[in-house]
C-alpha cells in the first residue's frame, strides 16, 4: 500500500518528503557507548571500548543492565533523553552502556563480577578504568510512575568524577 501511494504521488508530480532526524537528537550529545540493549553483543569486548572512550574523556562509566521485555528499562531510557538536567549530567561526567539481560542471554559471566541486581534496570557505576565503585537499584530513583529528578541528580552528583 506504501508503495502505491508513493507511486501515485510521483505520477502527480508531488515528492514525498524525506524523513528528517529530530532536531532533539541533532542538539544532545549521545552519551552512550552502547544504546541497545543486545542478547548477540559482548559486554566485555562492549567494556573494553567503553573504557577507553572514559579514560580519554575523564569520565565515569554507568553500566545500565536490563532488556527490551523491561518496561522501567523504557521508561528509564527515555527520562535519560528528555529530562534536560539528568542529560546534562550525564554527558558531563558519564559514558553509558547497556547491557543486556533477559532475551536468551543473562550476560551471567559478566554480570557475575558485580553485586547481584534485585530487579531491572540496574546501574553499576565504574571509575573510567572500569574498575567498580557502586551498584545502585533504580528503584530508590522512582517517583510513582516514573523517576524523581532530586533523586536522580543527587545520585549522579554522587559518582561524577
Amino acid at each position: 500500500a506504501a508503495m502505491f501511494a508513493l507511486a501515485i504521488l510521483a505520477g502527480c508530480g508531488v515528492q514525498p518528503e524525506a524523513p528528517s532526524a529530530t532536531a532533539v537528537s541533532e542538539s544532545k550529545p549521545d552519551i552512550y557507548s552502547v544504546a541497545e540493549y543486545d542478547p548477540a553483543r559482548d559486554p566485555a569486548a562492549d567494556l573494553a571500548v567503553t573504557v577507553k572512550t572514559a579514560s580519554v574523556e575523564e569520565k565515569n562509566i554507568i553500566l545500565v543492565v536490563g532488556g527490551n521485555w523491561c518496561s522501567w528499562c523504557r521508561l528509564l531510557a527515555d527520562y535519560i533523553h528528555t529530562n534536560e538536567g539528568v542529560h546534562e549530567k550525564l554527558a558531563s561526567n558519564f559514558v553509558l552502556m547497556k547491557v543486556n539481560t533477559g532475551d536468551g542471554n543473562d550476560n551471567t559471566e559478566f554480570l557475575g563480577q558485580y553485586p547481584k541486581a534485585e530487579g531491572y534496570p540496574h546501574l553499576y557505576v565504574l571509575n573510567s578504568k572500569g574498575e567498580f565503585l557502586h551498584s545502585q537499584g533504580t528503584g530508590v530513583l522512582e517517583d510513582g510512575a516514573g523517576y524523581d529528578d532530586a533523586k536522580f541528580l543527587a545520585f549522579l552528583d554522587q559518582f561524577s568524577p
